[in-house]
């Protein structure tokens, strides 16, 4: 990958985002807001997979936390870490640990994670070619070990 500023580097601070984040749902509201946001993860999802060339590889499940992890993750744009990735049925479930939408906030904060919900979202619909509807299940500010999103077909 091109780094695309050459003083800074390709990372911005979790600040800044956050700052992002909750400016538009100031002016959208928390709902408006929240549909851009889960939007804008799931075309970068899409991308995301195409970038990796796993589109329509239907990656093993045993493999796309490796896979997410090394895009997304410490090693990559560093938005989430991913514990696991699990299939319960027809449904996956997807772990995911400091993720960005939940850094800095209180404890019992009704935070959700429309952006890493939506950018795990879009690259496993483009990896699998399925659809799915995803949900931000469990949270690490509401008890929750993990961030947890669970996808189920439609």
């Amino acid at each position: 990958m091109t780094e695309l500023r050459p003083t800074l580097g390709d990372f911005n601070s979790v600040v800044c985002f956050k700052a992002v984040i909750t400016g538009i749902e100031d002016t959208l509201g928390p709902d408006g807001a929240a549909v851009v946001f889960t939007r804008a993860g799931k075309v970068r999802g899409h991308k995301l997979a195409g970038e990796l060339g796993v589109t329509g590889s239907n990656v093993p499940t045993e493999q796309l936390a490796d896979l997410l992890n090394s895009a997304i993750g410490k090693d990559g744009t560093r938005l989430t870490g991913v514990h696991s990735v699990v299939k319960d049925g027809d449904n996956y479930i997807v772990d995911c640990f400091d993720t960005v939408c939940s850094a800095g906030e209180e404890q019992g904060s009704d935070r959700k994670c429309t952006f890493t919900l939506g950018a795990v979202w879009g690259a496993l619909e483009a990896i699998t070619g399925q659809t799915f509807l995803g949900e931000h299940t469990e949270s690490v500010l509401r008890g929750g070990e993990y961030d947890r999103f669970v996808f189920s077909p439609l």
